[in-house]
């Protein structure tokens, strides 16, 4: 039997109440302005996988209402201090938590972006990947 081929995440779509605050925040969060694809779409590259900002359309059928994403979105960095500064830079409410260290290795901080989705930095020296 053949071996299954791995697939690769590509794109992760982050809803956002309204595209130009979406796109200029995480702008100034990443340092650099990512892309408009379409009128209610916004792509930012994070190291090969797109982080997509999506204003939904009301009365779309494939777009339901504005709700934030329920769970993290998960960001590993070079250095961790660095972006926390960064994010403090933006607004220091954001954060949701001080830098530390879990019981699976990895160092993160947390916060929300201002829309509500929650996401968490990693130091990418410490990423936990598994027991394989």
């Amino acid at each position: 039997m053949p071996q299954p081929v791995a697939a690769r995440l590509f794109r992760v779509i982050v809803p956002v109440p309204e595209i130009e605050a979406g796109a200029e925040f995480y702008a100034r969060l990443f340092g650099a302005p990512g892309e408009r694809v379409a009128e209610t779409r916004h792509s930012l590259d994070c190291g090969g996988v797109i982080l997509a900002l999506v204003q939904p359309v009301p009365g779309h059928s494939a777009s339901p209402d504005f709700r934030p994403l329920p769970d993290y979105v998960y960001l590993a960095v070079d250095d961790l201090e660095v972006w926390r500064d960064r994010v403090r830079a933006i607004d220091p409410g954001l954060i949701t938590g001080e830098i530390e260290r879990h019981p699976w290795g990895e160092r993160s901080f947390y916060l929300r972006d201002p829309f509500g989705t929650p996401l968490c930095f990693v130091d990418g020296a410490t990423l936990f990947r598994g027991h394989a």
